[in-house]
């Protein structure tokens, strides 16, 4: 029988053929610019990524729905179009972030910009991968780029460290998350998560092996989103990886592990939320109340907002505790309360991060003391930062505060006593975050400059970009949610 290839939608894949090209453009002209016309790469990375945005918005314009290839294994429909918009966003902040800094750093400024854009490809795949095997492949593809990145410092002991960590628990990780998916290939026969999801509904219903085969996946992705307690990796990863691959790794890294799980639950595994919701539920009780506990303690800005990170994770893992609830009913709640959630909080937390990198240029340090004054010497980067943790607290009117009553809308929609005790630990999860939230703000805006030195800080271009962007978005969102909310409802897999 004569082989008949597939049928692909070449619009559809514009975003994936853009980014394939524009890395390999950026690798080829590694090796031929002179080092003095090295900061082309940035640019050519940079002009790629709007690039790929722009079949994106014609798709999404287009009116067509659902654009399905291989057998329904690769789909692009709302939700893959506004994931993928999600992360290319990311990428470019991310980028804006790190011009100066690896400038000014003795690092491959091509060999970085490859593995950003190799890794925001895999992001890229991922929102449209309904099938356990494009999923793990683009999970490995945006990894295996982020493992050498969180490495990027050669020459720093710390850095190696968290490389070396990142990838050997990732590598694990990984391992069980493959495991668990050949088993579910196993007993359905199929690795199509639509296929895998009407069996859900059948014959593998009540099936042990199907059982502890969700558990295996579920603790596979548990560690990429680092819910506790798979959470060990993140603090010293984040505190020893360069500053925007922090940003990179918190936000986009994250995130793609999130988007993976949603497919898998809503359309792969919705039919045993009996495994599953329990899991997700502790897991997100877990997630919330260790990450804050800690985050009080911490008096390195970077650790704090790793273990701020690990904090947001519970609250975006709350509604897949509750989207079983109510035979379903919940579902499109919970599903829209995590997509705003991730949209919103690629913001505020890259525009955190994008202070501290900021901030670090003059005072060298990590420390939370160092903040000590910096409304005097900086008052529009003090009112930035403070905008963006009260953000990341929930203080209206910022974007954080819809995010989280995204949250609590879902956890009302349930209506179970499971769900509403959920809601009960994140309330008091948000309170808790609040006091080291507000001690950074304290620190600015009431001690004094701890050396003394009032210099201004010069910010560089790429970088006041990076911040407009993200406060942008934070206070547009806040004064007017729904636009947000309007992006969860279209991004729909609910079945």
């Amino acid at each position: 029988m004569p082989f008949t290839p597939p049928s692909l939608d070449y619009h559809a894949l514009a975003p994936e053929i853009i980014l394939t090209v524009v890395l390999a453009i950026v690798l080829v002209a590694d090796l031929f610019l002179d080092t003095s016309r090295k900061w082309l790469l940035s640019n050519i990375a940079a002009f790629g990524l709007v690039a790929a945005m722009v079949p994106i918005l014609s798709l999404a314009l287009s009116g067509d729905d659902v654009r399905s290839m291989v057998g329904g294994a690769y789909v692009v429909d709302n939700f893959a179009l506004v994931l993928k918009a999600l992360f290319l966003g990311t990428g470019f902040v991310v980028l804006l972030m790190s011009i100066n800094y690896v400038e000014d750093g003795d690092y491959y400024e091509g060999e970085f910009y490859f593995l950003l854009l190799c890794s925001l490809l895999g992001m890229v795949v991922m929102s449209s991968s309904r099938d356990l095997i494009t999923i793990f492949v683009a999970l490995e593809t945006l990894s295996i780029p982020a493992y050498m990145l969180a490495g990027w410092r050669k020459r720093d002991l710390k850095s190696n460290e968290a490389s070396l960590k990142y990838y050997l628990l990732g590598v694990l990780a990984s391992a069980v998350m493959l495991y668990g998916m050949s088993l579910i290939y196993g007993f359905t026969g199929t690795t199509v998560l639509a296929d895998i999801g009407e069996q859900m509904n059948g014959s593998a219903a009540e099936q042990p092996l199907v059982t502890m085969a969700i558990v295996f996946i579920i603790v596979g992705f548990a560690f990429k989103v680092s819910a506790v307690p798979f959470h060990s990796w993140a603090p010293d990863t984040y505190e020893g990886a360069p500053t925007p691959v922090t940003a990179f790794l918190s936000v986009a890294s994250k995130t793609g592990g999130f988007v993976a799980l949603l497919q898998l639950i809503f359309v792969g595994f919705f039919g045993r939320d009996d495994v599953w919701g329990p899991m997700f539920g502790i897991l997100a009780a877990l997630t919330m109340t260790v990450g804050n506990l800690i985050a009080l303690r911490q008096t390195n800005i970077v650790r704090m907002l790793a273990y701020s990170s690990i904090a947001q994770a519970g609250y975006i893992l709350v509604p897949f505790a509750i989207a079983g609830s109510n035979e379903g009913a919940a579902a499109q709640s919970a599903f829209t309360a995590s997509v705003v959630y991730l949209l919103v909080y690629a913001a505020m937390n890259l525009g955190v991060f994008a202070i501290v990198i900021a901030v670090a240029r003059k005072t060298r340090s990590g420390e939370i003391t160092s903040y000590g004054g910096l409304y005097e010497y900086a008052p529009g980067l003090a009112v930035l930062m403070t905008i963006f943790l009260f953000s990341l607290a929930g203080i209206p009117p910022l974007a954080g505060l819809w995010a989280k009553l995204f949250i609590f809308r879902a956890v009302l929609d349930a209506g179970t006593a499971w769900a509403l005790l959920l809601g009960v630990v994140a309330a008091v999860n948000s309170v808790i975050a609040l006091f080291y939230y507000a001690a950074v703000a304290r620190e600015m805006w009431m001690s004094p400059v701890p050396d003394g030195d009032r210099t201004p800080i010069r910010v560089p271009a790429p970088l006041i970009t990076a911040l407009g962007i993200t406060a942008a978005v934070v206070v547009v969102v806040g004064v007017y949610p729904q636009a947000f909310a309007n992006f969860g409802d279209l991004a729909s897999l609910v079945p």
